[in-house]
C-alpha cells in the first residue's frame, strides 16, 4: 500500500525542523541587516519581506533533506538531496568535478533530440533498494545517442535575478544574423512553448520554477504536480509495486518553497568594492578584459524589470553574461540542447567565479588560462587578442576574473 510522504507538503520541515513563529523571528530580525553589495555566497537576498525570507528558510531546509524511497526517491535518480550537486562553496552553489551527470543526447538533420522515448537525456545512475529487489538496475546510454558526456551542475547564486531580467533586454542584445559584423551572433533560446529559455547550459529552462522541478524529476525521481507519471527506464515504463508513494510525490507548496529559496538565493558580491592599490588592479584588469572584446558575450551590466518582489525589480545586476546562446566553435561531437546546436552554449554568468574549483560544462579544466584557450568560434578573436596581451597585462585580467 502506497503511503503519505512526509516530503511532499512540506511538513516534515513545518512540524519537525523548525516552528514556523521561529523561522518568521530570524527573518524579522534579518531581513535588512546585510548591504546589497556584502552578499556571501548562499545568503538570501537582502531586504527581502518576512514572508519570503521565511520561506526562503523553509525551502533552504527541504533542499538539504535526504530523500529516501517512501517519500518518493527515485525508483531511478542520481542524488538523494539536492544539496548533494550544489555546495560549492556553500549549498545553493555549484557541484564538485566529482558530482557529474551523466547526459546523452542525438543530433541528425540539424535537429536535437533529447531522447525522451529512451528515458530523456538525463541518465540516471542509482536505483532505490526497491527497484532492485525487483531485478532493475540504472539506465544505460542508448545506443541511439550521437553524443554523451558528464556534465556539472551550475551555481544557483541569482537566479531569481536572472529570472526577472525582461526578454526585451536581451532580445535588444541579441544578433543572431550577426548584422553588425562583429563576429558575435547570440540569440536568445526558445522552450517548445516559445517561452525564453534563459536557464542551464544550453539554455533548456525559462523559469527557476522550471529548472527546479526538473531537478527534483531527473536528479531525484520525484514526480510533480505537471509530471505526475514516474519517469521510464530507457523508454520502457517502470513496473508496478516498486514505487511506494501516490503521485504526485511532490506538491505544489513543496514545489514553491524549494523554488522561492533558489529564486531568493543572492549573488556574490565582487571581492573589491572599495579603493586600493587590490582595487585598483581588479579595475585594470576589468577594463583590459572590456578591451579584448570579452565584453561583448559577458556583458558586465543588466537590469532587471518589474518583477513582483520589490527586491527583485529594477535592479542593476553585475553577472558578466549576456545570456545567450553563441558557437564556440568546438562542439562538432558535444551534447545539443533544447534550441541549441551541439557548438552553442549559453554565456555562463562570471559572478562568483572566485569560488569555482572546476570550469566548463564538464569541469575538466581547473586553470583559467586553459578555459581561455578553449574558446573558439564566436570568442576566438577575444582569446586571439588575451593571447596577444603582455606577461603583465594577462596577469591583470585573470585578477579581475579572480576577484569576482
Amino acid at each position: 500500500m502506497k503511503t503519505e510522504s512526509s516530503f511532499s507538503s512540506a511538513r516534515w520541515i513545518i512540524q519537525k525542523a523548525l516552528p514556523v513563529s521561529a523561522i518568521f523571528a530570524v527573518a524579522a530580525c534579518t531581513a535588512s541587516d546585510a548591504p546589497v553589495s556584502a552578499i556571501l555566497p548562499g545568503e538570501a537576498i537582502p531586504a527581502l519581506s518576512d514572508v519570503n525570507r521565511g520561506r526562503f528558510l523553509l525551502g533552504r531546509a527541504l533542499f538539504e533533506r535526504i530523500a529516501t524511497q517512501d517519500e518518493g526517491l527515485g525508483p531511478l535518480y542520481n542524488q538523494d538531496r539536492c544539496s548533494s550537486c550544489h555546495d560549492r562553496p556553500t549549498v545553493g552553489g555549484a557541484s564538485s568535478a566529482s558530482v557529474r551527470v551523466l547526459k546523452a543526447t542525438r543530433f541528425m538533420d540539424g535537429r536535437c533530440d533529447r531522447l525522451e522515448a529512451l528515458g530523456g537525456d538525463n541518465i540516471q545512475l542509482r536505483v532505490t533498494e526497491l527497484f532492485a529487489a525487483h531485478g532493475f538496475g540504472a539506465e544505460e546510454i542508448p545506443l541511439e545517442a550521437t553524443a554523451s558526456g558528464y556534465v556539472t551542475a551550475p551555481s544557483l547564486f541569482g537566479l531569481g535575478l536572472i529570472e526577472a531580467i525582461p526578454d526585451s533586454v536581451l532580445l535588444s542584445i541579441a544578433d543572431p544574423e550577426d548584422r553588425d559584423g562583429d563576429g558575435i551572433s547570440g540569440r536568445l533560446p526558445r522552450m517548445a512553448d516559445q517561452r525564453s529559455a534563459r536557464f542551464g547550459r544550453k539554455g533548456d529552462a525559462a523559469s527557476v520554477e522550471d529548472f527546479v522541478e526538473s531537478a527534483l524529476r531527473f536528479e531525484l525521481g520525484f514526480t510533480t504536480p505537471r509530471y505526475p507519471e514516474e519517469e521510464a527506464r530507457n523508454g520502457v515504463p517502470i513496473p508496478e509495486g516498486v514505487d511506494p508513494m501516490p503521485d504526485p510525490e511532490i506538491d505544489a507548496e513543496t514545489l514553491g518553497l524549494l523554488t522561492d529559496y533558489v529564486r531568493f538565493l543572492g549573488a556574490p558580491a565582487p571581492e573589491f568594492l572599495g579603493r586600493g592599490p587590490a582595487a585598483d588592479s581588479v579595475s585594470q584588469g576589468e577594463a583590459l578584459f572590456d578591451q579584448i572584446g570579452c565584453t561583448q558575450c559577458h556583458r558586465p551590466e543588466l537590469r532587471t524589470g518589474n518583477a513582483e518582489e520589490p527586491v527583485l525589480r529594477d535592479q542593476v545586476i553585475r553577472l558578466y553574461s549576456d545570456l545567450l546562446l553563441h558557437d564556440l566553435g568546438n562542439g562538432a561531437g558535444d551534447l545539443c540542447g533544447s534550441d541549441a546546436l551541439p557548438g552553442e552554449f549559453r554565456t555562463p554568468p562570471l559572478w562568483g567565479l572566485r569560488y569555482r574549483e572546476h570550469f566548463l560544462h564538464d569541469g575538466s579544466v581547473t586553470d583559467l588560462v586553459e578555459v581561455i584557450d578553449r574558446h573558439s568560434g564566436e570568442a576566438i578573436l577575444a582569446r586571439v587578442r588575451f593571447q596577444g596581451l603582455a606577461p603583465q597585462a594577462q596577469m591583470m585580467v585573470l585578477r579581475f576574473l579572480r576577484s569576482l
